[in-house]
């Protein structure tokens, strides 16, 4: 072969092979840069992912502290109707009277009476053992005494709260016979507080199957 015809084919195959590199390098380097951007992307989409949790979570508890308020809100309103109901249906009322004892006093000093005979006594508050009513709950009260006796001595009864005195239910000497007398009285309690009678020193009562003397109460309205 004549060297007109081989020298350009040399360099032909030459320019060839030098292109055939520059283009594989080329190829790498973008497959390095390629490498480098994806590298760079996964390291700032780790924390664009883990910023976008934490919005998540505070999102979350933000509804969670709603939910919440809004759960305590409608507890809080329920429990205040229940107790709106309670109070509205809370029955407190009793009636006794001191049973067939005949007479009862006198005595040298005063005593509490005690009412045995219980008609009624809606809610317990009355203690048929000691004869003290207990307001269980704060309200407005109304009672009634009532007391026979024979007016050869007198009768005095009266009402106490707490060891205060309020309204009296009083008969004077009238010779030989039966008198009766009674008194009411309407008294803002406290829960807790204490109404009873109490029979005064030197005085009598009188009390048989037809139940002259009494002392009944019951609540008129709840103030809690």
């Amino acid at each position: 072969m004549s060297c007109t015809i081989l020298y350009p084919l040399l360099l032909l195959l030459f320019s060839c092979a030098c292109m055939s590199e520059v283009q594989e390098n080329e190829v790498q380097a973008e497959r390095t840069e390629q490498l480098n951007v994806e590298q760079r992307g996964a390291v700032w989409t780790s924390g664009e992912f883990q910023q976008c949790c934490l919005t998540g979570i505070h999102t979350e508890l933000a509804e969670l502290r709603s939910t919440v308020s809004s759960l305590k809100n409608k507890l809080e309103a329920t429990e205040e109707q229940l107790e709106q109901l309670r109070r509205k249906d809370y029955k407190v009322a009793f009636a006794a009277t001191l049973g067939r004892i005949g007479d009862l006093g006198p005595f040298t000093t005063e005593i509490t009476v005690v009412y045995k005979n219980v008609y009624v006594n809606e809610g317990t508050a009355y203690n048929p053992t000691t004869g003290i009513f207990t307001a269980p709950v704060k309200g407005v009260y109304f009672f009634t005494l009532a007391g026979r006796h024979r007016s050869t001595r007198l009768m005095d009864l009266r009402l106490f709260k707490n060891g205060q005195q309020t309204v009296t239910v009083i008969n004077h000497l009238l010779g030989d016979r039966y008198e009766a007398a009674s008194n009411s009285f309407t008294l803002t309690l406290e829960k807790g507080d204490h109404v009873y009678v109490r029979l005064w020193k030197n005085t009598w009562v009188f009390n048989n199957e037809n139940d002259f003397t009494s002392f009944a109460g019951h609540l008129l309205f709840n103030l809690g």
